[in-house]
This record gives structure tokens, sequence and C-alpha cells, in this order.
């Protein structure tokens, strides 16, 4: 059984008088410890997505399963609480807490989880070793790099052990050597611990680390292809997307808001479905 399987998806959207169609008709399987990249230029679909695959949104037609489970299914706790315990989401602008130390903003999703306050300080110490960021802990957001804030996004979005990481642009505001750094980093999560994870990029040396590519164009898949690393770089991949140069997206539009980081909330309704 796959871990998320789309069939037939279509999302469409009112705007005014027009009627937009953001995805239309998308067919896609992706199995359990898979690490894939989606590209493709602004209002191809990619954020819309990764909106259904993380149980933000649910398609005007056709089914988005997730281990089986018709999403359309679940209602509002049943899809927070999917979201809260299997899905761990990467945002390019990190979205840690200014109010809490880093420690802190690692434990928020295991204290949502109702998870007892010693169990969850044991896993943050453990994360945040992960990520070697152990002399952080006691620091806040305003006090770390821009690499440093997105290793604790992504040791945040690993508090609740989750099946699947969506990351969105996760090195859009970091460097090159911080760049290979994160990503180094997910590929030793996919490889070591087995969680499949999903990169939105439009960097094509990142799309040419992953094992499969899947490139959106008018909400459609316009190409799916697996094993494109290769020791040439970017070359493999570059007929692929070399249209695809665009800014980047978030995953809930681009004005900011964006969902919770917790349970996936969209605090900003209005933004969804421009991508």
């Amino acid at each position: 059984m796959s871990l998320i399987e789309l069939i037939g998806v279509k999302k469409l959207y009112s705007m005014g008088e027009s009627e937009v169609k953001a995805l239309n008709g998308v067919d896609l399987s992706i199995q359990q410890g898979e690490f894939l990249s989606i590209v493709g230029p602004s209002g191809s679909g990619k954020s819309t997505l990764l909106n259904m695959i993380g149980c933000i949104d649910t398609p005007t037609s056709g089914k988005v399963l997730l281990e089986g489970k018709d999403i359309s299914s679940l209602g509002d706790r049943e899809l927070t609480r999917t979201r809260l315990r299997k899905i761990g989401f990467v945002f390019q602008q990190f979205y840690l807490l200014p109010t809490l130390t880093t420690l802190e903003n690692v434990e928020l999703p295991m204290k949502e989880a109702r998870v007892p306050h010693a169990q969850r300080r044991a896993r943050a110490e453990e994360l945040l070793s992960h990520v070697s960021l152990s002399n952080r802990a006691g620091h806040y957001p305003n006090q770390l790099s821009g690499g440093e804030q997105q290793r604790v996004a992504i040791a945040r979005a690993l508090a609740n052990r989750p099946h699947l990481i969506l990351a969105d642009e996760p090195t859009g505001e970091v460097d090159s050597q911080t760049t290979d750094r994160i990503v180094s980093l997910l590929r030793d999560l996919h490889s070591e611990q087995g969680i499949t994870v999903i990169i939105v990029t439009h960097d094509l040396k990142i799309a040419d680390s992953t094992d499969r590519l899947v490139s959106l164009n008018d909400g459609r898949i316009e190409s799916d292809v697996s094993h494109v690393r290769t020791d040439r770089g970017p070359e493999p991949v570059q007929s692929l997307v070399e249209h695809h140069k665009d800014g980047p997206e978030m995953i809930t539009g681009k004005d900011g808001g964006g969902p919770d980081m917790v349970t996936g909330r969209d605090e900003n309704e209005t933004n969804r479905g421009q991508d």
C-alpha cells in the first residue's frame, strides 16, 4: 500500500467570475521511504499539491489517500490529529515562535500532542543534538543564524516521529553552504530513519539530489522521473525544469501568514489556491 496516493485529483477555486484549476486531474503514488522533489513554475499547482498531501486542504474531486484512508472522509479534529502526529512541516521562513527558546520551539508539537513534560524535554534535547544545536538550546530565534533556525525547524518537524516530512523551499533563506548541510540532513533522515521526504524547490542542485523528480505545470504532472541523481550535477533534470525559475512560493501562498506549525491550520485562507 502506498503511503500517499492521489487519484484524479482536481482542485478548483472561484476567483470572481472565473474558475481557477489549481490541480487538474493529478494521479500520483508515493511509497513509504521515498525521497523526492517537486518542481514547477509559479501557478503550476505545487503548493496546492502539498496542501493536499499535508491534509491542509481537500480536493474538489478525486481522492487523496494517506495510508489508505481518504482524507475527504476525515473530520476537522481527525485531520488536525493526522497533521500533528504523522506529518512534519518545514518552511522557507522557519516560523519559529520568537518568545520561545530553541528547546521550547522543538517541544511545542509534543506539548500540543499532550506528551508528558519530562518525555518531551528529553526528546527535544535528543533532536537538538541530532541537528548539532545542543549548545543553542537556551537561545531565542533572533539569536540564531538562518541556517540554525532552519535546523531547529527540522528538529521541530521530527518531534512527534512523523512518517512524512514536507519541506517547502527549505533552503530559500540560507546560503549555498548551509543549503548543502540542510539537504544532507534531510537525506540522512530519509536513509537512516526511513522517513518519506518531499521537497518543493526551484534549486536544480537540490532537485538532482533526490531520488525522484515530479514536475508540475498548469495543475498537471508534466513528468515523473526516478533515479535522477548523478555525479554530474543537475544536468539530467535541467531539461525538465529549465523553465521553472520563478520565485519560490510558500505552501499557503505568497503573502506570509502560513499554516500553524503544529496543526497545519491555515491562517491565511485567502492565499490558498494561488499555486
